[in-house]
């Protein structure tokens, strides 16, 4: 008989979430920076999740909206790149050649292919790779020149990026080079997304030239970003680790073993993966605590499996029909209801979980929705991804 793997109860996997995310007030970080290494990812298609996100994580969450701002556009100690499964993300920027060579190369070959094809065949084969090359090349000389631009900018720069290709049985879909390059270049690492006209909110990103990174080997990379996750997210399971990173599960395997990773039993009767050196149990005790996590957030996404953090019932109210989850109320390690903000700026949450929370939960609720109403100040935040609970909250 093989060696009886040790269990990782569900009760310390949310000592653990508690404090490798960062959401213990014991345990908060001083600066965003610390919370992305915590993490290792923050969700960045909607920009608001990024400074709520951290604001959430932060022991003095006053300074969220600067120090995310610094951070991101001044001393570019973080970069917002797209990364696993073709989805933006806010990085450490030492992490950023990591997660192209791990995760952006056999994304970025296949949707320059799909570019290329559909921009020749759309157009009768008028716009050419070559003519396609010579675009690019004069794109990214506009974009150094500048710094930072907007599309439109770039556009006027090089007018054609305006050209237009359809797409799709019948033309269905109409693209313009603009849209379809910037992605590819964004997944290539080539170019990482700067500074939104507006505040910290808006969704009208500037472009930029991508920080310059070495160029890893995929099979260390993998290595190196799965060791990562783990000891922050650990333990995961092979379908956990195939759905947050998106590789195949063969990659996935590899990956593990090269790091040495450790199998644990769960309580579901599953075998789960811990990083090398982290199989033993979590010591001492978490105080109470509470948190208002927004919409995407990497904790509540971190994991496809959620039911150990998030009961089943409660997903048809938090989480849309793409299976995007939308801003949540935690106590505990655990989801036990959804918060919104309604016009006036006032934050509003219902419990949908009763089991095991009281009064204590109640006033740290309350605590929590004190703090992320003082902070934002009376930004105005809506989900890019809207959710039944949180339309329902937000219009109450």
């Amino acid at each position: 008989m093989g060696e009886r793997l040790r269990q990782v109860t569900t009760a310390e996997r949310r000592v653990r979430l508690a404090l490798r995310h960062r959401l213990a007030p014991g345990a908060r970080a001083a600066t965003p920076e610390e919370v992305a290494g915590a993490l290792v990812a923050l969700h960045g298609t909607d920009p608001a999740t990024v400074y709520l996100a951290v604001g959430a994580r932060l022991e003095d969450a006053g300074g969220t909206v600067t120090g995310l701002d610094r951070a991101l556009y001044e001393e570019r100690s973080l970069v917002r790149m797209h990364g696993m499964r073709h989805t933006v993300f806010v990085f450490p920027t030492e992490l950023a050649a990591v997660v192209h060579a791990s995760t952006g190369l056999t994304v970025a070959a296949r949707a320059r292919a799909a570019l290329v094809k559909d921009m020749t065949t759309g157009s009768d084969g008028r716009l050419t790779p070559e003519w396609l090359a010579e675009v690019e090349a004069a794109t990214l000389a506009a974009l150094a020149r500048r710094g930072q631009a907007t599309v439109n900018e770039l556009v006027h720069d090089e007018p054609r990026l305006r050209e237009q290709f359809t797409h799709g049985a019948g033309g269905k879909y109409e693209h313009t080079v603009s849209s379809r390059l910037m992605r590819v270049l964004g997944v290539e690492g080539r170019v990482v997304r700067g500074r939104p006209l507006g505040s910290w909110t808006s969704t009208r990103f500037r472009w930029a030239v991508a920080p310059p990174h070495p160029e890893l080997p995929p099979a260390g990379a993998q290595s190196d970003l799965l060791r990562r996750w783990l000891t922050a997210c650990g333990p995961a399971t092979e379908a956990d680790l195939k759905w947050w990173t998106g590789w195949r599960v063969t990659d996935v395997r590899k990956a593990l073993a090269a790091i040495g990773a450790q199998a644990v039993s769960l309580d579901d009767g599953g075998t789960g993966y811990v990083a090398d050196g982290d199989g033993e149990p979590v010591a001492g005790a978490v105080e109470p605590w509470a948190a208002l996590l927004p919409a995407l957030d990497p904790t509540a996404m971190g994991w496809q499996d959620r039911d150990w953090y998030l009961a089943p019932a409660l997903r048809p109210a938090l989480f849309d029909r793409s299976g995007n989850v939308g801003p949540t109320v935690w106590w505990n390690g655990r989801v036990v209801g959804g918060w919104a903000q309604r016009p006036d700026g006032e934050i509003v949450w219902r419990l949908l979980e009763t089991q095991g929370v009281g009064s204590e939960a109640h006033t740290a609720v309350e605590a929590e929705a004190a703090r992320l109403c003082a902070w934002v100040a009376g930004t105005r935040i809506t989900p890019r991804f809207r959710t039944p609970l949180e339309r329902e909250l937000a219009s109450s």
